[in-house]
């Protein structure tokens, strides 16, 4: 794990101590957390745009629609449609 310095006004540290405390936590372990949450969401963003990406190239292109009628639905029983 890296260390990593910031820098944050009085007011700005005072307001996440705060937060920190009624949470039962340190600063640094809020801001871990924190930046941690944000990390997973911009994951999750951009795997949502990649699905999207790929989701718009089948709809519009012949050979996906073709391979992925080929390729078959997975079902719950582990076989395909």
């Amino acid at each position: 794990m890296s260390v990593v310095s910031v820098r944050l006004d009085a007011e700005v540290q005072a307001v996440l101590e705060e937060v920190a405390a009624a949470s039962g936590m340190g600063l640094s372990t809020y801001l871990r957390r924190m930046a941690e949450s944000e990390a997973r969401r911009i994951k999750r963003e951009r795997i949502r745009a990649q699905s999207r990406a790929v989701a718009e190239y089948i709809a519009t292109s012949e050979d996906a629609q073709a391979f992925c009628d080929d390729w078959g639905t997975p079902t719950a029983e582990g076989g395909s449609q």
